[in-house]
């Protein structure tokens, strides 16, 4: 019955706010229309589409404020009005009772709190859909008087999520029936990628990994700080953490009079990010104001601070080489060549046309070279392409969807820092850089490095893997080397009578010379 009362509720507010339209807008049975017009009467639809959108999820709920935050994700599937107003919605929960979070705790270490913290702060100083969060002070153990930040996930979550992700499931089965567009959104395949985010969040530990791996991977470039996990003190439904001070990043008029260097601060912010994209392969890829602060202790003034890493990004070889080898056509203006590797990668339909897809990547991107470094976006010429892709049916990549989520959130919040920020400028060296080592020789002698011990265990066995091979070889191959035996035996006799026959020819034509001579002799 909750679950029917739920249903009516959404449907409800997907018609007050007019998302009808969305869905509705060219359906040709006019008795839906006025349907919903009857139920919805004295709705008011003024306001645009997008923040109708983004106005509905947050009175549904926090977990469809979640969703709507992973759907802008997708400008790959969206209109741009639509994408951008999504990219605006921020967790605004109220905080759970102390009093649960207590009990989680307790239940997670099997010990009351008192045994866990000398100190734990009763009032949370972050909450949102997934979790709220605490700070305290560990009582005993090596990281005894430790100041820590300690993550609690909301009671009884999964039951919420499976009830409301089921029923977004159905919205999404007939979003793609009743929508001419349905097929193309793949609504379905977009609540599938939400279902994956949103189970991988409600794992604490994993988060935690994820911000160990960060952590070591920044390890030595001094721009940026992870906080350190504590895996004595790390369940799926808790996660204990160093505590970080610092200041929102988007409070930069505090972070100016406190003496922070903004414009090196949007520099720093790009080094990171092509940093951990493009050397390491694994990168934050939630990185909005609200998971960023900036250090002001002076050991670290001026340091970045990343928080909240439930969600990540990572690319693989095959990743980074397709992105370096569209980079360096990019660059040269080569469109012929970006065509071409979208249809190797098989990303697009074999069967597309080079010179058309040619002729659209080349009306995206030609434009920006004609404007100042400065003006140039890059994470708006990523989005136009993926735009410009749905009419040649190209199959973006989640990871690469990340990527480029996290491109506009580094972009965005660099040019809120620093206007006169030229993006182009700052991550080209490191770019060009990177390609080079990529494709050049520093890139063949890291791989031969990296398998340099596999060939050291190989090559000594080599000549006995190989006399097995050959002596226990299948019978296929034994009929099929004899068979080329006796065929380099027949070729070897033949070669022999050829030999032969042409020697004794030539003796022949030197007995008869001999004879020759004797007879006029």
């Amino acid at each position: 019955m909750s679950r029917l009362f739920r249903g009516v509720f959404i449907v409800w507010v997907v018609l007050r706010h007019g998302l009808d339209e969305l869905v509705l807008s060219s359906f040709q049975r006019p008795w839906i229309r006025l349907l919903t017009r009857i139920v919805s009467v004295g709705r008011n639809l003024d306001a645009p589409r997008g923040q109708r959108l983004r106005e509905a999820l947050e009175r549904l709920g926090p977990i469809f404020v979640k969703f709507g935050q992973v759907l802008s994700t997708r400008r790959d599937l969206l209109p741009p009005d639509i994408a951008d107003e999504l990219a605006h919605l921020q967790d605004r929960v109220p905080p759970f009772a102390s009093a649960i979070a207590v009990a989680t705790i307790e239940r997670a270490f099997g010990k009351p709190l008192d045994a866990v913290f000398s100190y734990f702060e009763q009032v949370p100083v972050a909450s949102a859909s997934i979790a709220q969060v605490h700070f305290a002070t560990l009582r005993d153990g090596r990281h005894a008087g430790r100041e820590v930040a300690v993550k609690v996930l909301r009671p009884n979550m999964l039951p919420v999520i499976e009830k409301d992700l089921n029923l977004m499931r159905m919205m999404a089965g007939w979003v793609e029936r009743l929508s001419p567009d349905g097929k193309r959104l793949k609504p379905r395949e977009v609540v599938g990628e939400f279902d994956k985010y949103l189970h991988d969040e409600l794992d604490l530990v994993r988060e935690a990994s994820n911000a160990a791996q960060l952590r070591r991977n920044m390890q030595g470039l001094d721009l940026v700080m992870i906080p350190e996990m504590f895996w004595d003190h790390c369940h799926t439904e808790v996660m204990v953490m160093e505590r970080m001070r610092g200041v929102q990043i988007n409070k930069v008029d505090e972070l100016r009079r406190l003496g922070v260097d903004i414009p090196k601060l949007a520099r720093d912010g790009v080094t990171i990010f092509f940093t951990q994209v493009f050397r390491d392969g694994f990168f934050h890829a939630d990185m909005h104001p609200g998971n960023i602060q900036v250090s002001v202790e002076p050991a670290t003034f001026g340091r970045y601070i990343s928080l909240d890493f439930g969600i990540v990004g990572t690319l693989t070889e095959f990743d980074k080489e397709y992105l370096a080898q569209n980079f360096t056509a990019f660059f040269r203006r080569d469109y012929k060549r970006v065509a071409e590797l979208h249809i190797e990668s098989g990303w697009v339909p074999a069967n597309t046309r080079v010179d058309e897809l040619e002729s659209a990547i080349r009306a995206v991107c030609e434009p920006y070279f004609d404007r100042p470094l400065k003006e140039i976006s890059l994470g708006m010429v990523l989005m136009r392409l993926f735009q410009t892709s749905r009419r040649f049916h190209v199959e973006i990549q989640p990871q690469l969807v990340l990527l480029q989520k996290t491109l506009l959130n580094i972009e965005g919040l660099g040019r809120d820092l620093d206007p006169e920020l030229d993006l182009w400028n700052t991550a080209k060296p490191f770019l060009e850089k990177w390609m080079l080592e990529q494709v050049g020789p520093k890139k063949l002698l890291q791989q031969l490095k990296a398998e340099a011990p596999q060939y050291a265990k190989l090559l000594p066995a080599l000549p006995r893997l190989m006399h097995d091979y050959l002596a226990h070889r299948p019978h296929e191959l034994r009929r099929d080397i004899d068979a080329l035996l006796i065929e380099q035996r027949r070729t070897n006799r033949l070669l022999q009578g050829v030999i032969w026959g042409g020697v004794g020819f030539l003796l022949g034509l030197l007995l008869m010379q001999v004879l020759t001579r004797i007879r006029i002799w």
